[in-house]
């Protein structure tokens, strides 16, 4: 990777990325780039997304400089600090363990290359099989977080609370407040935002799949913590209490969603969901936003977009606003899609790099909404 580095700042773009290519292991699915010579890129989850990245003409060397008596030294300490209160800081991408009353949950968390303090979070929750990592390639929402603005944190679902990895939104003790995997979860949230100075007001939390589902959940049993949340390919709080009926709602959806979502604790939503999902019956994103509805307690205006990506791939977006034009509700119908992220690069596993881009979608939406200053965190 230094030699790497070296090719490019001599302008030698087309040999430095064929050096990467060639360095990189595309078996593994996962081409993050990481080491000591590329810490300021840890955002970047592809190939296409490094080119962009490199600079496309030489970087002119340094002009010599006279010697200045020297300066006492700072300690490492304070020269950590230092870097972390800059503009120019160099971004991360780290695996991390928190532990707390609640449990301990393993998670990877991206910090952009800009001062944290102040800064919204999302919380992004992979789906069934996948692993943070994977989620991150897929989604590419640490581009996102460095292009905006945010930090990112992707929990782990870890093989010993579920075979598959998937988020146990089906199991009642895992879709009420202060119990299970919310809780855990709704902790580690606000430990991030404490440790980084985050903005308690602007938290957010999306997932896929069983992670969209456990995201409606968090949104259900936390109104005071996240700001909005994003289901994609998901199912409504409290769809199931069984495995039996886990397997019925995605079939053909649930009427019932035992106990979420109550009035009075209305969380902005955005759902994404194909209409040719065979795992996950798309009636349960109308379900979704139908519980959502129900409960603001309030008239909506809404309006219904028809459009296409350049990839060929139409979709229906149904948008609800309140009286002040700010959309409290989205809905996204993704024509002739499956079960996958929406725009999602083929580096992650359940992407559909076809489009429209769920992550910027919901990136966009999410930072619309805060909560009162009062009640965030």
């Amino acid at each position: 990777m230094a030699k790497a580095l070296r090719l490019t700042r001599a302008g030698n773009l087309g040999a430095a990325t064929r050096l990467i290519q060639a360095t990189l292991n595309p078996a593994a699915g996962n081409p993050l780039v990481s080491g000591k010579a590329f810490r300021n890129m840890h955002a970047l989850t592809s190939m296409d997304a490094l080119q962009r990245y490199l600079p496309s003409a030489p970087v002119k060397a340094p002009t010599p400089k006279a010697k200045t008596p020297s300066k006492p030294k700072r300690s490492t300490k304070a020269l950590t600090a230092a870097r972390t209160t800059t503009a120019d800081r160099a971004s991360s991408f780290t695996e991390r363990s928190f532990s707390g009353p609640t449990g301990t949950l393993a998670y990877w968390l991206y910090l952009p290359s800009r001062p944290t303090s102040g800064l919204p979070v999302v919380i992004m929750l992979h789906g069934c099989t996948q692993t943070p990592k994977d989620f991150a390639s897929g989604t590419q929402m640490n581009l996102l977080a460095e292009e905006l603005g945010f930090i990112v944190a992707y929990p782990e679902q870890p093989a010993s609370a579920n075979m598959s990895r998937c988020w146990n939104w089906f199991k009642p003790g895992d879709q009420r407040r202060d119990s299970g995997e919310p809780a855990k979860i709704a902790a580690l949230t606000r430990e991030i935002v404490a440790e980084h100075a985050a903005d308690p007001s602007r938290v957010y939390v999306a997932g896929l799949s069983a992670g969209g589902a456990a995201a409606a959940i968090l949104g259900a049993a936390y109104p005071d913590v996240y700001a909005a949340i994003g289901v994609h390919s998901g199912l409504a709080c409290g769809a199931a209490t069984s495995v039996a009926s886990a397997f019925t709602a995605m079939r053909s959806g649930s009427a019932q969603t035992h106990g979420c979502g109550h009035k009075g604790q209305f969380v902005p939503v955005i759902t994404f969901h194909g209409d040719k999902d065979g795992t996950v019956n798309p009636v349960n994103s109308a379900q979704i936003v139908a519980n959502a509805v129900d409960a603001i307690g309030m008239p909506l205006a809404s309006t219904r977009q028809q459009g296409g990506t350049a990839q060929g791939r139409a979709y229906t977006r149904d948008i609800n606003c309140s009286d002040d034009g700010k959309a409290q509700i989205e809905q996204w119908t993704i024509h002739g899609a499956s079960h996958a992220w929406s725009g999602g690069h083929a580096s992650g596993t359940y992407t559909d790099a076809q489009g429209p881009d769920a992550s910027r979608a919901m990136a966009t939406f999410f930072l619309q909404h805060s909560l009162p200053k009062s009640t965030g965190g």
